[in-house]
């Protein structure tokens, strides 16, 4: 059967269910569970570590009634950070290179930071829509640009996360396909090759965890907006 590049992007079936959900749910299995005890082992230490260091990242530009936030915003980092990270292990699917469950994590937390600001301080949330002191005659303009550029940030959030995971693995792909390929005719060149895809795969690496702290960075500063 002939495939084509874009079929690793596709969710895979077992018995005619589509496995995407279990592999969201697969990651959590692998982070260690908390414990009572003082002493901890090197893997729950880490992960503790881990965790504190996050927290502290995203919610040091909040005030205190963001910190309400930091488990969400917490767990969504932890739960991309390893999708991401997981998808580039061989024969493997990533959810997070989905645009549909990219947006499905972006548009409910973007419109709860929205309503959020509706709902405390309406007239600041509002403002943001009108810069102070423009012009008379580019008050409608501009108050339909940034109207627009406030609604396209869940989109803005998803396409990005999903155009550069999609890219990298594509990139992964197309030189792995060139290296078996080069092989048997050009061992030399093979080699160079393989040495490019070893140095890709750690780029992609940086990519997974850079957008995973990104898209929750986004987030956050949305939320610092409106509280």
């Amino acid at each position: 059967m002939n495939l084509s590049f874009f079929d690793q992007f596709s969710s895979p079936y077992l018995l005619g269910m589509p496995l995407a959900l279990l592999s969201m749910l697969f990651p959590i299995l692998l982070l260690p569970s908390p414990d009572t005890r003082w002493i901890n082992n090197r893997l729950s230490t880490l992960q503790s570590w881990l965790l504190h260091l996050i927290t502290k990242q995203l919610m040091m530009p909040l005030n205190k009634k963001g910190h309400k936030w930091a488990l969400i915003l917490t767990s969504l980092m932890m739960f991309l950070l390893t999708v991401n990270l997981l998808g580039l292990l061989p024969y493997t699917f990533t959810p997070t290179t989905q645009l549909s469950t990219n947006m499905a994590l972006a548009f409910p937390l973007w419109l709860a930071t929205l309503l959020t600001g509706l709902r405390n301080q309406p007239t600041v949330s509002l403002g943001h829509l009108l810069p102070e002191g423009t012009p008379t005659p580019l008050i409608p303009a501009l108050i339909m640009i940034e109207t627009t550029s406030l609604l396209i940030r869940p989109l803005a959030l998803g396409v990005r996360l999903t155009a550069n995971l999609t890219a990298g693995h594509l990139l992964i792909q197309l030189i792995s396909t060139a290296t078996i390929a080069l092989l048997p005719i050009m061992p030399t060149v093979s080699l160079l090759t393989t040495l490019i895809l070893l140095l890709l795969t750690l780029l992609e690496v940086a990519v997974a965890m850079i957008q995973a702290y990104v898209f929750v960075l986004l987030l956050s500063l949305y939320l610092q907006e409106n509280i």
